[in-house]
């Protein structure tokens, strides 16, 4: 059974994300929270599986929410899902930052929503290719840093799964591009994380934009 929290201060989207998800056999919504400070509180609290997280809350925004459940130092960081709209997109992109584990736009239709919630808990970070190029592209951009230095432990077959993964494609798309197994991508992915020492897929593609590996160009 996967423990949900849900936490939106819009408590009609609440109580359709909690509908939502309450409903289906595998899914358990254990708690909610209508602003950032309880959002912390009760995840921290009952220690969810996943937990679905607005941006824009009052007494502690989204992102210092994810940053205190999931961000760097969390000694057991929490599998935080993001939902948000396009006019906040710069959010995004420091939400991700901050560690979650993926997003969502709040318009998705609700087997999107509930797809979003199983990838996320079975240890999967959730991209969507046209979103990351149009949200991350853009804002890493701005805030680009020279860290490419950090990608130079990286061999060149594994500078090119990075550049896939950024791309939006999943370990068999991978696969099918570099005409090699699935099980040799997961090895590729699970080294070029080690190396990075990075947590999952969406801080790769984080760190693929803002050393400039990748552009929102393409």
């Amino acid at each position: 059974m996967i423990r949900v929290v849900v936490c939106d201060d819009q408590a009609l989207i609440r109580t359709g994300f909690v509908a939502i998800l309450g409903a289906q056999p595998d899914m358990e919504v254990v708690g909610e929270a209508s602003d950032g400070p309880s959002a912390v509180a009760t995840a921290l609290r009952l220690q969810p599986d996943v937990v679905v997280m607005d941006i824009q809350m009052p007494g502690l925004d989204g992102i210092e929410a994810t940053r205190q459940l999931a961000g760097p130092g969390v000694g057991n960081p929490m599998k935080v899902l993001v939902v948000t709209t396009f006019n906040v997109d710069s959010y995004v992109y420091e939400a991700l930052r901050a560690g979650a584990s993926g997003f969502l736009l709040k318009d998705a239709r609700p087997p999107e929503l509930i797809g979003a919630v199983r990838t996320i808990a079975g240890g999967e970070a959730l991209l969507d290719p046209a979103v990351t190029r149009q949200l991350v592209g853009r804002f890493a951009a701005r805030v680009r840093r020279d860290e490419g230095s950090a990608l130079t432990g990286l061999t060149p077959r594994e500078l090119e799964v990075l550049k896939l993964i950024a791309a939006g494609q999943s370990n068999a798309e991978i696969a099918a591009t570099l005409v090699i197994s699935a099980e040799t991508v997961k090895t590729y992915v699970s080294r070029i994380l080690t190396k990075l020492n990075l947590r999952d897929r969406v801080q790769a593609v984080v760190l693929a934009y803002r050393t400039g590996l990748v552009s929102a160009d393409g």
